[in-house]
């Protein structure tokens, strides 16, 4: 237990490292073989990590051994491990995408995918409100370079949103971190167990940090500058932030729901609502666009609310409203990534995704046909992929309330993945239907290369296999949030048995 607690600096140490001297190597080969051992090996360690926390319970270290709520505090729970394995995946994909699709020409990119994965790790295993800031700036600096790398002036415009956006959200979540400790005197999450439920101060700077991670996340009314600024990027980076940035910010707002709000059922009608406009949002917004991956943007978008609509009916099965949420997280993050690598090869292989310079290509490229139908059927649903068992798992546990909210938002959900299957009709009546494209303008041996379409493939498979081993999955996100669940424990491991500065939240203004 002590060995396994001390190996999780490691986490975002590694790719760390990995990114330094994947900087100093002057061998392309070599920059590119790091950067995809790195989510390897970080993909291996997440299901160690997994089957030792499903057995053994919430691992802690506190860098420098001190004693408990005064050092900088790691953790991880199955819900943790779960996110990381995901995360390397959908990673692993898009970096094999960027080689094959010659991102990594330039000699910087390894490296900074590698700081934002680093940035990511450690994200998903602190403890630490503060350091929680910390690794999403990390997340933040090298994704600002990715953004504008091709430097093209669409680029370079998505990148001034994504900047200002994200710094705007960062002062935000900076401003939250120091009223909590102004108000608390502790920023340790495992020592403000339960602060926001009812204590007035903690509660608004707690719902500071919350919009601040919202914005991230592109919930409504932030969430404009999501499908403006990731598809101004090349597809390997849009598919890179679709699972990263987004999710960690999923996994935050789940933890602090359980953690710091105690799951505070007054703030349900809210948290419906807010999510319900999302819906709305995310579903239509599609409609009107005119490239693949700017449609795709929008399923990113429509996405989010069915994540974070299951916090509002925690009430009666906390443990499976939870686990319905985390399942919809990891199914959206592998067939987004998918659908975005595939429109990917379509980009680099016909120079455009706009969907009017795109016709017929079902029997171009038939496989490439195929990998997108399979997304845009995930997405809306349907079987035989992970779709269809999140958003069946999500209608259940709203279902189980039997409040007339519920029948409101199961009511949104089913118009919201009418829209989504509307939208993706539509890039599949564009661009893979229709005439041949003009022969003098793309000659007939122009296809999609096989080694372009693999990434997109091998995810598309993942969630195949996520509807086929559908109860081994569901039970590994059971696991996940009765871990997430089991605060006592958490705090326990991290505090340890002689805690110091323990804050007093007794004697802070009660705001009920």
């Amino acid at each position: 237990m002590q060995l396994a607690s001390q190996l999780l600096p490691l986490f975002p140490a590694v790719p760390l490292v990995s990114a330094a001297l994947a900087l100093l190597a002057p061998w392309r080969r070599v920059r590119d073989a790091i950067m995809l051992i790195i989510p390897g090996i970080g993909i291996f360690a997440g299901l160690g990590l997994l089957a030792f926390t499903s057995q053994n319970g919430v691992v802690a270290h506190t860098v420098g051994l001190y004693v408990g709520n005064a050092g900088i505090a790691f953790a991880a729970d199955s819900f943790s491990a779960l996110l990381i394995i995901t995360t390397m995946i959908v990673s692993f994909g898009a970096n094999w995408f960027a080689i094959v699709g010659g991102e990594t020409k330039s000699r910087y990119y390894p490296a900074l995918t590698l700081i934002l994965i680093t940035g990511v790790n450690g994200a998903l295993i602190t403890a630490d409100l503060f350091n929680f800031f910390v690794f999403i700036e990390v997340m933040l600096l090298p994704s600002y370079g990715l953004i504008t790398m091709s430097g093209t002036w669409s680029r370079l415009a998505a990148g001034r949103a994504f900047v200002l956006v994200n710094l705007f959200a960062s002062t935000l979540l900076m401003v939250g971190v120091g009223y909590i400790y102004s108000v608390a005197g502790a920023v340790n999450l495992a020592a403000l167990k339960g602060a926001a439920a009812g204590n007035g101060q903690v509660t608004v700077a707690a719902g500071l940090i919350v919009i601040a991670i919202a914005a991230k996340a592109g919930v409504f009314p932030v969430q404009s500058w999501l499908p403006r600024t990731y598809p101004g990027t090349s597809a390997a980076v849009m598919g890179l932030f679709s699972s990263l940035h987004t999710k960690v910010a999923v996994y935050m707002l789940f933890r602090l729901w359980v953690v710091l709000f105690d799951m505070d059922a007054r703030w349900n009608v809210l948290i419906i609502v807010i999510m319900i406009i999302s819906m709305a949002i995310g579903a239509f917004g599609g409609l009107a666009e005119n490239s693949i991956r700017r449609v795709l943007g929008y399923q990113m978008l429509n996405g989010m609310p069915f994540i974070l609509v299951m916090l509002a009916f925690t009430g009666e099965d906390p443990q499976r409203a939870l686990a319905a949420g985390i399942l919809y997280t990891i199914h959206h993050m592998i067939t987004v990534g998918s659908l975005i690598l595939a429109s990917g090869a379509v980009e680099e292989t016909y120079g455009t995704g706009n969907l009017s310079k795109l016709s017929g290509l079902a029997r171009r490229d038939p496989l490439i046909a195929w990998i997108f139908a399979a997304g845009a059927f995930s997405i809306v649903g349907f079987p035989p992929f992970s779709g269809m068992w999140g958003k069946v798992m999500i209608v259940f546990e709203v279902a189980r309330t039997g409040t007339a909210w519920a029948w409101v938002v199961i009511t949104a959900i089913v118009i919201a993945s009418f829209a989504a299957f509307l939208s993706m009709l539509r890039v599949w009546r564009e661009v893979f239907w229709g005439k041949p494209l003009p022969v003098e303008k793309v000659p007939d041996e122009l296809v999609i290369r096989k080694y372009l379409m693999a990434p997109s493939l091998a995810l598309i498979l993942g969630s195949l296999c996520m509807f086929i081993f559908a109860g081994f999955v569901v039970d590994v996100t059971l696991t996940a949030s009765g871990d997430l669940l089991n605060v006592d424990a958490y705090s326990a491991a991290i505090l340890g048995d002689d805690p110091v500065g323990m804050p007093q939240l007794d004697g802070i203004q009660e705001g009920r």
